[in-house]
């Protein structure tokens, strides 16, 4: 039994070498490490339950067996995705490390994410919202300065709360954001935004600032740098409050913003580097978002647009 316990900490030797290996050179975020390594510990689990106690027992009939049960479980396509991933960067660092012979990731099919359309709101339903906002009191200032930058910059919601008052430079109307991987990118501010986060700034954060505030530009009640979960609040709130706008998360908003610049003629290759995107692939859903939308419009005003072919 203890010789048993001893081979298969080899296992969980590895995932945990892999993980300080994800950390120090891969620089990846800390949702993708608590997800690799929550997929690999799962991994772990079902290879016990086959026998297979050491990296050297990985082979590609396991790592198959292993995702089939996952399907089975009902795990989402995404979630398949991600697992094989996960998989394929751990068996292919066993293999540089010199744990496994060859490389079993290298066979596994790669599951194809199913791509839902984003909800969007409409350029009429963002100027309702942003143009009626009740922006009075300190909390008032910032809630309208944070939908106004995340509509404005189509930011993930972590950039948007990581963001310094520094990282504003309003003599170019641009923000500097760090975004996923560690990827600095430098995304426009238009006129509206740049004006909420001015009143902010000057009537609204020095009111929640304390000596803990950092340089955080935008600040909970409490004076500490806004965090994710508060902005998501914030963004239901205040829609919900306006009124006769879809309710929307900040991704919603993101979402919004991307499809808007393309319908207004933007190209992909620059709303993918507003977006901070790395892949092409990933921008190009957002013009599956405006055809339809177009199809809709069209369905409704054309005379004859109900029998139109999709």
């Amino acid at each position: 039994m203890a010789q048993r316990d001893a081979v298969s900490n080899a296992l969980e030797d590895a995932v945990t070498d892999f993980g300080r290996h994800l950390r120090a050179e891969r620089d990846v975020s800390p949702h993708t490490l608590r997800a690799y390594l929550g997929d690999l510990n799962d991994l772990i689990g079902y290879a016990a339950e086959t026998g297979v106690t050491e990296p050297a027992g990985l082979d590609v009939s396991l790592l198959r067996a292993w995702l089939a049960r996952q399907h089975a479980l009902g795990r989402s396509r995404a979630t398949l995705a991600r697992r094989t991933a996960a998989v394929r960067a751990f068996t292919r660092h066993l293999h540089r490390r010199g744990q496994l012979s060859g490389d079993p990731g290298v066979l596994l099919g790669t599951p194809k994410r199913q791509r839902d359309l984003p909800e969007v709101i409409t350029r009429d339903e963002a100027a309702r919202l942003l143009d009626t906002m009740d922006a009075q009191g300190p909390l008032g200032l910032r809630d309208l300065a944070v939908l106004e930058m995340l509509y404005a910059t189509g930011v993930r919601v972590s950039e948007l709360c990581g963001l310094d008052i520094d990282d504003l430079d309003t003599g170019r109307s641009t923000v500097r954001v760090l975004g996923k991987g560690g990827r600095e990118r430098t995304v426009p501010v238009g006129e509206p935004a740049a004006r909420a986060v001015q009143d902010w700034l000057r009537a609204g954060r020095p009111a929640l600032a304390t000596d803990h505030s950092g340089p955080a530009l935008f600040l909970g009640a409490r004076g500490g740098r806004l965090h994710p979960t508060s902005a998501r609040r914030i963004v239901h709130d205040r829609i919900s409050e306006v009124g006769q706008v879809p309710d929307l998360s900040p991704h919603g908003l993101r979402h919004s913003a991307a499809t808007h610049l393309l319908e207004g003629g933007a190209d992909l290759r620059s709303v993918q580097e507003i977006l901070g995107h790395a892949s092409l692939q990933t921008t190009q859903l957002y013009t599956h978002v405006s055809a339809e939308r177009l199809k809709q419009v069209h369905r409704q005003a054309h005379p004859r647009g109900a029998q139109s072919a999709d």
